[in-house]
């Protein structure tokens, strides 16, 4: 080959390489920062944290520790790969550290090693997560709707608890989300209840509160023309409002009236001729 093939062949390989290179750095462009962590919801922290660390190529170090080479290792080999691993470990742990609220960095900066950080971190927080989890699930399975509430309002309050444990990984599709907020509608919509049932299938949790807010204006409207009559009837009954001391004042005046009547009979029956008595 001569040498300007040589040359073209070289200034080819190369620029593949830069493309190449280019491309891996673009794949591995670091994502935006996850928000501190504040001890609530490690594990989603945890994750995003991880990714990030992805990116930044410094992932490896989560879950390593130093190399330890062979005796035969040269002593110049020896120091530049230790050299190169604990500046890329530094890098790593302080990430994870600027991921934390000042409280926390406080409380681990002083930890040697990503890997040591790492651990410390998910020993105390996946156990509270843990205890969050119980804590989530119990409050779903005590969650009971009533029906002197509005219906469309209590299953808004249960949704919240619901996206709990679907951030929990607890429940994972709708058919189950549909199925719980079924099961839990107040003892009137039994009826209503178990015809949603057949059709459980083939609803989605929107489909279902499209449903109850039709259910509930109907029966609204369907009760609105009783409350009306009565509400009519009674103003009717009651008619224009009256003095308060004004009646008492009447009643009191009627009340001796009546007492003066029931004196006149009672002398009337003791005499024996009318006439004489009046």
């Amino acid at each position: 080959m001569s040498n300007s093939s040589q040359v073209n062949a070289g200034t080819v390989s190369a620029a593949t390489t830069s493309v190449t290179h280019n491309r891996s750095n673009a794949a591995l462009a670091p994502v935006e920062k996850p928000a501190k962590f504040s001890r609530v919801d490690f594990k989603r922290w945890q994750q995003k944290m991880f990714f990030y660390m992805t990116t930044l190529n410094l992932q490896r170090f989560i879950n390593e520790n130093v190399h330890v080479m062979s005796d035969e290792t040269p002593p110049e080999e020896r120091f530049l790969v230790i050299e190169a691993w604990t500046h890329s470990d530094f890098l790593c742990k302080n990430y994870i550290l600027s991921g934390m609220l000042d409280d926390l960095y406080n409380v681990y900066s002083n930890v040697k090693t990503s890997k040591e950080l790492w651990d410390a971190l998910e020993k105390k927080y996946k156990t509270e997560d843990a205890g969050m989890k119980k804590f989530i699930m119990a409050k779903f399975l005590d969650y009971k709707m009533i029906d002197s509430k509005i219906v469309v309002t209590q299953v808004q309050e249960l949704q919240v608890i619901i996206r709990d444990l679907l951030a929990e990984g607890l429940i994972g599709n709708d058919v189950f989300q549909v199925a719980a907020i079924i099961e839990k509608l107040p003892p009137l919509w039994k009826d209503f209840k178990n015809n949603l049932k057949h059709k459980l299938k083939d609803m989605t949790v929107e489909d279902l509160m499209v449903r109850l807010r039709i259910e509930e204006d109907n029966n609204a409207a369907e009760e609105r023309p009783l409350g009306n009559s009565a509400i009519f009837g009674a103003t009717e009954y009651r008619g224009p409002k009256k003095d308060k001391k004004k009646d008492q004042e009447n009643l009191a005046e009627s009340k001796g009236e009546m007492d003066n009547l029931c004196a006149m009979l009672s002398e009337c029956n003791l005499v024996g001729n009318p006439r004489k008595c009046w």
